[in-house]
Formats: structure tokens, C-alpha cells, sequence
């Protein structure tokens, strides 16, 4: 079917939100309220210093998959909070959703600037969030150049990413929150080169914490690897823990798509469309997009009802 096609030629850009945002929309993703120490989603031993604004954005975007909510929430964290580079992270992946080049590139500055000051009192965070900010200037390279003329300026920023992430990796290797978001980038790379090995990548992440975020990734990396039983079982996980985060109920609606569980992703698609209000405008067309081809509905008229939604 022709979702099958369209699925295929979203998948890079899926992957980096769920970097982007992790690292940035999932890899800086969620926490169950209880699951860690206050305002540290990552650790439930040593927490790091991180504030309660920072903890409120990351659960209304992650854990609730409020994007509405957290674009306000980013504001006051960040005029509350402003030495913390993960709301400046935040701003710059709502800023990738939102097409809004420019936030993305001022935000990707802002993470890198407040990284670099956070080394001198937590080196191993400030190290993660530089690499975080630059790999959204990678993105933006690639978003205002192109493929062609953006991919080599976006390979030099990527050898500075590794070098931060190894700098972090130096002073703990099992971090939580660096097993997340370095995991969420090995996995890209695994989906992505036919050499790399995704099981190392998952396995990193299994390290990581919170363990909504770990499963919602490896579901990811299975789903763009087809080996869709596992991504089912995975999503599962995450949802038992975040039921009512609507990110999720549509990789699983899309996991059980590409099983050709037709029927059986069509209420997932609904209850994930009963939040298009707080979701992207884009993501929410396309759950109703996909949604529609699960009926089984032609999809050039999938395409007008999905425009309709969206008005």
C-alpha cells in the first residue's frame, strides 16, 4: 500500500526527531512523574542539579507529548532557569518541528553557549548538551543547504559531537542520561550503515533511564529495522508506562501497520488523533493521513481528508 512508500521515505527525518528532540523529541524524552529524584529525570541515585521548570517542559513535551504546553513552558523555564542548555535543547527541536530555521539555529547556539559555562560545575552534562547543540547545528546545515552542499559541513560538526560525547563518557561511561542520548545516536547511525551493529546501540540504551524513553527508542530503531515483533513489544513497554502519550499510540499504530495488522492499528490512530490539539500540525495530519489508508481508502482521497482535518 502506499503508506508502506510513504513510511519508507519518512523514516531519516522520524529518526532525527526522535534524536532531535530526545537529543532533542526523544531523546530528551520522558519520565514517569515518581520515576527519579526531583527535577532529574534521569538518575534515581546522585541526581544532578536540574531545575523544577526544566522537569515541567520535559514532562508536558515527553511524557504527556503536549507540544502545545511545552512551547510555553520552554519560555518560563528558561527565563527561570537560564544556565540549564536542556530548555535551550528543548526550544531548538519545538524550533525544527515548527520549521522555524531560525529559532533552530539561535536555540542550537544558546544549548552549546550554556553547555560550555555548565563544564565548569558539571563537566559530564556540559559535554552532553554541547554535543546536543551541535548536532542541531548539523541539522540546521542541512536544512537551509541541502543534502549535497550541507552533508559535508553536517560530517565535520558530527566528528565534534563524538569528540564531546567521548569527553563525557571519560568522566562516566554509565550515565544514564549520556547511555540515552548517545544510544539514540548510535541507533540512527545502525539504522542508517549497513556496517554498524544496532545491538550495541540498544544495548547502550538499555543503560539508560528513564525507561519509558529507553523502550519508546528501541521500539524506534526495530520499527526502521523491520523487525516490527520486537518495536511491538518495545512500544508496549513504553506504554505502560506513559498510556496516554499520544507519540506513542501512533508508533505503535504505525508498528502494527507495517505488521499489515490493519484493523488492529486503526484505534490506536484514533486515540492518538483524540490529541491532535496538542501535537504538531504536521504530525497530526499524517496520523489522519496513515489513519486513512488503514481503512483501506485510496490515497489521493487520504490526502484531501487529511488536509480537510487539518482546516
Amino acid at each position: 500500500m502506499v503508506l508502506h512508500a510513504r513510511l519508507a521515505s519518512l523514516r531519516l527525518g522520524s529518526r532525527f526527531k526522535a534524536l532531535s528532540a530526545g537529543t532533542l523529541t526523544v531523546a530528551l524524552l520522558a519520565l514517569a512523574p515518581t520515576a527519579a529524584q526531583a527535577g532529574d529525570p534521569f538518575r534515581t541515585t546522585d541526581p544532578h542539579q536540574i531545575g523544577d521548570k526544566t522537569e515541567a517542559v520535559f514532562n508536558a513535551l515527553f511524557y504527556e507529548g503536549n507540544y502545545t504546553a511545552a512551547e510555553s513552558l520552554v519560555e518560563e523555564a528558561i527565563a527561570a532557569e537560564p544556565d540549564e542548555p536542556m530548555n535551550y535543547a528543548i526550544a531548538a527541536a519545538l524550533g525544527y518541528l515548527n520549521k522555524d530555521l531560525n529559532e533552530l539555529a539561535d536555540q542550537a547556539r544558546l544549548t552549546q553557549q550554556s553547555a560550555t559555562a555548565l563544564k565548569a560545575t558539571d563537566p559530564l552534562r556540559g559535554h552532553l548538551y554541547t554535543a546536543v547543540g551541535i548536532f542541531m547545528e548539523g541539522a540546521h546545515a542541512l536544512q537551509t543547504q541541502g543534502i549535497a552542499r550541507g552533508t559535508p559541513t553536517a560530517l565535520r560538526l558530527l566528528q565534534r559531537v563524538f569528540s564531546e560525547l567521548d569527553a563525557a563518557e571519560k568522566i562516566d561511561p554509565n550515565d544514564p542520561e549520556l547511555s540515552l542520548l548517545k544510544g539514540f545516536m548510535d541507533l540512527l547511525l545502525a539504522v542508517n550503515l549497513p556496517f554498524a551493529n544496532p545491538d550495541q546501540a540498544i544495548a547502550r540504551l538499555q543503560n539508560g533511564h528513564p525507561a519509558y524513553l529507553t523502550h519508546r527508542g528501541i521500539a524506534i530503531g526495530m520499527r526502521d529495522l523491520g523487525r516490527y515483533s520486537e518495536a511491538l513489544a518495545e512500544v508496549d513497554k513504553a506504554l505502560a508506562a506513559a498510556p496516554e502519550n499520544p507519540d506513542l499510540l501512533y508508533l505503535k499504530a504505525q508498528i502494527l501497520f507495517l505488521q499489515q495488522q490493519y484493523s488492529a492499528s486503526l484505534p490506536f490512530y484514533r486515540s492518538a488523533l483524540a490529541y491532535a490539539d496538542q501535537l504538531p500540525t504536521a504530525t497530526a495530519r499524517q496520523i489522519a493521513f496513515e489513519a486513512c489508508q488503514a481503512e483501506g481508502t485510496p490515497g489521493e482521497v487520504c490526502a484531501e481528508r487529511a488536509q480537510i482535518n487539518e482546516s
